[in-house]
């Protein structure tokens, strides 16, 4: 189990309760949707997931084999690696090429051999479709092609899981399409994808897991939700 939570509890910095009482469970190669209104507590499950915020308490929270209740502050960086993390507004530095942002990430972790860099940044490349786009600046791209490139980053340490924060709430819908089925055959070759979203369109055409935030907690709504989300929940 790559993700196991037993009535964890988060809360935000403020003190205000995010989330009670949550069970969230990620198995390898398993593609999970976060549904649920702005402000009901999926991005802080997340961020609790790559260790950006403390959970308050819990009977059991480990993500990676790791108990994150007992997590020393300077194991993040190895835990880190063996995820990936994508954000709705790509976060590409806007400075350097394709290849030199994926090239500081490779360094950034350890990686020291220029020929097993640039054979990884060709390869990742290749599985987003982005192989002939190397050399340009971000600026260059469309937003589809920056999240592609932001998860072709997300891919370089070949990660056990992937975590992405509404990776298509800046696209159109067939590029939101797109990327959506490219991370649904990224989990088809054993990367757990985590992510958030409000697009229920999604949902209908690439079924995965579902969990929907409402009123401080997390449902499992799988076999249901069809039934039980309103269109009302998918809004901003």
């Amino acid at each position: 189990m790559l993700i196991d939570f037993k009535n964890v509890n988060i809360r935000h910095l403020d003190g205000e309760s995010a989330l009670k009482n949550v069970n969230f469970h990620v198995a390898e190669g398993e593609f999970v949707y976060l549904i649920g209104r702005v402000g009901a507590g999926k991005s802080s499950l997340l961020k609790t997931i790559y260790f950006e915020m403390d959970i308050e308490s819990a009977v059991k929270a480990v993500v990676l084999d790791q108990d994150i209740t007992e997590l020393n502050r300077k194991d993040i960086p190895e835990l880190r690696r063996q995820m990936g993390i994508i954000f709705q507004d790509f976060q590409l530095l806007g400075d350097r090429t394709v290849y030199r942002n994926l090239y500081f990430v490779l360094k950034a972790t350890g990686w020291r051999d220029k020929e097993r860099i640039d054979n990884r940044i060709d390869e990742v490349l290749r599985q987003v479709g982005m192989e002939d786009k190397k050399e340009r600046m971000p600026h260059e791209l469309s937003g589809g092609e920056q999240q592609r490139i932001a998860i072709a980053r997300a891919l370089l340490n070949s990660p056990k899981l992937i975590v992405a924060d509404e990776p298509t709430g800046n696209l159109d819908p067939e590029t939101a399409d797109a990327i959506i089925q490219l991370l649904r055959e990224i989990s088809q070759r054993g990367t757990a994808v985590v992510l958030t979203t409000h697009n229920r369109h999604l949902l209908d055409q690439y079924p995965g897991i579902v969990y929907r935030c409402e009123e401080d907690g997390l449902t499992e709504v799988t076999n249901d939700y069809n039934q039980l989300v309103s269109d009302e929940e998918f809004k901003e």
